[in-house]
């Protein structure tokens, strides 16, 4: 049952904010979030709701926060060691930018076992490419020489390959085609069976959401204004007006992906 689960993520009373020349800029406000081992739970919302914001003070990348936060039940302080991203790892919006272009796809998979100086790296290459549905073939490319599609899979692959727990999943098909957009979907989701991993998904496509999680949080001008399950959103029985107007802007939404 879920709820004899662990906490793999659980945020409490988390402000988030940047300095800026008019004074600091809030972000993130008071967002509380519980999730289990195992759950899959995406954060949805507007343009500047501040859904991506909390993943970055997660992986250390927005340090100026209050609040509490722990994942894995390790509360996180001020840096992230190396431990902490052999647990958590994030694949970003952007394919085409989070891999180095003067890099092979082996340097980027093998990069961080050398850091952590795990042996056997040649099989573990190989076989983080075979669970993302790529050949060894794909091993001594460089990123221009890979589509959109099998850029986030290498994105994907460079996740998995540290045996990370929990995957922080940025709008991870926005900047894909349309007909590529479902094969990333169904591979996260066919990995995360295999593993028993843990997602949090921040995505603007209710369709996304709806296919992928179990529960969402709706963020509103950098607060949570509503937490419920997918069964509610497929249903059309949110409790607040504004998750009632993102799905009256979706326009009845439906499951794209199989």
């Amino acid at each position: 049952m879920q709820s004899s689960k662990s906490n793999m993520v659980a945020l409490e009373n988390l402000d988030v904010w940047f300095d800026t020349e008019q004074g600091p800029f809030h972000a993130v406000k008071d967002v509380s979030i519980t999730i289990k081992e195992g759950e899959s739970f995406g954060l949805v919302g507007e343009s500047g709701s501040g859904k991506s914001t909390i993943l970055k003070a997660i992986t250390g990348l927005a340090p100026k926060w209050s609040g509490s936060m722990a994942v894995n039940n390790q509360l996180l302080g001020a840096k992230r060691d190396q431990k902490f991203y052999t647990t958590v790892q994030m694949v970003f919006q952007d394919p085409y930018a989070s891999l180095h272009p003067r890099h092979t796809v082996d340097r980027c998979l093998s990069e961080p076992l050398k850091l952590q100086k795990i042996r056997d790296i040649d099989h573990r290459v190989e076989q983080a490419l075979k669970d993302v549905g790529l050949g060894s073939s794909f091993r001594f490319r460089y990123p221009h020489q890979l589509s959109g599609g099998q850029r986030q899979r290498i994105a994907i692959a460079r996740a998995l390959i540290q045996n990370a727990k929990l995957l922080l999943l940025d709008e991870p098909t926005s900047a894909l085609d349309v007909s590529v957009q479902a094969e990333i979907l169904n591979l996260l989701s066919d990995i995360k069976k295999e593993r028993g991993l843990t997602y949090l998904l921040v995505s603007h496509d209710l369709a996304v959401i709806s296919h992928m999680c179990d529960r969402i949080a709706v963020m509103q001008q950098c607060k949570i204004v509503e937490t419920m399950g997918t069964e509610s959103l497929r249903t059309a029985t949110p409790a607040s007006d504004y998750t009632a107007s993102l799905l009256k802007a979706s326009q009845g939404f439906k499951k794209t992906v199989s």
